[in-house]
């Protein structure tokens, strides 16, 4: 019978060496059958956002991919927590993960997408140092991000393809720059935002090349991209993922988009059966299957 334990083996043993003093997130483990572990709120870094959960299934090959997830919330709010129904689908289908928690975009604390992706680069760190414990390589993943974290995870991703073998981004804004984003209602609306995101004053007529950096579109590489975007999202509006499925096409980067009518943002808002019978097959069929 499967219980939450405090006894750790092989690959516990590994991450206990980073467990230093106490934090404000409970650190945890539990282990079930045939070896699969789940370990929760594993350091990464001293700030108290800097948190993973681990999850290993049983018996995946050495060279299974992990997917690390990054959570949504406008850069400025969110939880990992928030993309447990994700890490529990990929861990029923024997699929490693890492789920993360992030520092938050804040102007007083001088906090940008920037500060995020360190993050992101830190949690690979402290993965790969672990990595031959698990049973598994180091420098082979996949990035799943959920509508800020989809930027993250893109950016991210593209600037590192000798780590990144895939992307998932679902409903990930990927254009603060283009003339498209700055003639069109959204970016009104959305401005305010991506200002403070990348820390620069937001000029329609002197734009900064700060914004252009933080735009997946302009800093695509040749790493295979699946998106997921709806007609109906007025969070993300639907021309970000058409515009880089566009650039995408012309630049000849395996890619899918799936781009589904009567449909609003993030799998999270998504009807349950919209996830089950579209969002998780193709998030699998695009981990499991070669580009």
């Amino acid at each position: 019978m499967k219980k939450l334990v405090l006894k750790y083996h092989f690959f516990v043993v590994g991450c206990l060496s980073f467990l230093l003093n106490s934090c404000n997130t409970k650190f945890r483990v539990w282990v079930g059958t045939d070896h699969q572990q789940k370990i929760y709120n594993l350091k990464y870094g001293e700030h108290k956002r800097q948190r993973m959960d681990i999850f290993l299934p049983s018996d995946y090959p050495k060279n299974s991919p992990v997917v690390l997830i990054v959570h949504g919330g406008a850069w400025t709010l969110g939880k990992k927590e928030h993309m447990i129904q994700i890490q529990k689908m990929l861990f029923k289908n024997n699929i490693p993960s890492v789920n993360m928690n992030y520092r938050l975009v804040s102007k007083s604390k001088k906090i940008t997408y920037r500060e995020q992706l360190e993050d992101i680069s830190l949690a690979i760190t402290q993965f790969n140092s672990l990595a031959e414990k698990a049973k598994l390589e180091a420098d082979n993943y996949i990035l799943l991000g959920e509508s800020a974290g989809g930027h993250l995870a893109l950016l991210y991703g593209y600037q590192h393809p000798e780590q990144v073998k895939k992307i998932i981004s679902l409903s990930g804004p990927t254009d603060f720059y283009s003339e498209d984003y700055l003639h069109s209602f959204y970016s009104k609306y959305t401005s305010p935002t991506f200002q403070k995101v990348v820390g620069e004053k937001f000029d329609r007529k002197n734009m900064s090349e700060e914004f252009k950096k933080a735009s997946p579109i302009a800093n695509i590489s040749n790493v295979p991209t699946l998106l997921f975007q709806g007609n109906q999202d007025f969070l993300v509006n639907q021309h970000q993922g058409l515009a880089l499925d566009s650039a995408l096409t012309a630049q000849n980067i395996p890619h899918k988009l799936i781009f589904m009518e009567r449909t609003g943002h993030v799998p999270r808002f998504f009807s349950k059966k919209k996830r089950d019978s579209i969002i998780y097959p193709n998030i699998l069929d695009w981990i499991k299957n070669e580009q």
